[in-house]
């Protein structure tokens, strides 16, 4: 498939023009899981467009990384496009999870798109709505929410863009994402086990419930 065709699947309703435009200035490029696409602190050159796999977006707070939330297939990141409109640097970092398939925007292109096109605004708009739901359900579960509920959710997200809702993380790896200690969550994923509502074998951790 070609990349016009790439962007228009992902991006369904944007206009030919914007397609084009999208096309012909981005880049097109695939990444190997764990690669840091931006770090804190870099200032923003090209905004993410996912086309498959996955990225997640963390900060740093107080020496320990807090997860904001994740980037799937035919979503952005909003704070990098804010980063880059503004020209400042970056307040979060993005790493791959998994192998995956991007089309780099390049800032200066993104601020002339803005005034040029208006179904580029409606989509970061939309993606600042999105974004802005996922922050206030990451805050609440961080004042609020029980370990094993916040692991259970965590759980049910991973599984939905999984192959058989197979999730092959390391405990470690759950424990940095949800900020607490590695053998916390082997405690919680054990109880949530023993109540059936996950299954835990040598391949991964499948969601039951």
């Amino acid at each position: 498939m070609s990349i016009l065709n790439q962007i228009k699947q992902s991006l369904p309703g944007i206009s030919n023009g914007l397609a084009e435009a999208i096309t012909a200035e981005s880049t097109y490029a695939t990444y190997a899981a764990n690669t840091e696409l931006l770090r804190e602190g870099q200032y923003v050159k090209v905004i993410p467009l996912v086309l498959s796999g996955t990225v997640k977006v963390m900060a740093d707070f107080d020496e320990k990384e807090l997860l904001l939330y994740y980037i799937r297939p035919s979503q952005s990141c909003a704070m990098s496009f804010s980063a880059a409109l503004h020209h400042s640097p970056s307040q979060v970092k993005a790493i791959t999870t998994e192998e995956s398939e991007l089309i780099l925007l390049p800032g200066e292109a993104v601020n002339r798109w803005t005034k040029e096109f208006d179904d580029f605004n409606k989509l970061f708009f939309e993606q600042y709505q999105l974004r802005y739901s996922e922050l206030l359900h990451t805050i609440q579960s961080l004042l609020f929410g029980r370990m094993d509920q916040r692991l259970l959710d965590y759980l049910k997200t991973k599984a939905q863009y999984k192959p058989e809702g197979l999730i092959k993380l390391a405990h470690r790896e759950i424990a940095a994402e949800l900020r607490t200690a590695r053998e916390v969550i082997s405690r919680v994923i054990k109880k949530l086990e023993n109540e059936g509502l996950i299954l835990q074998t040598k391949e991964g951790i499948r969601v039951l419930s």
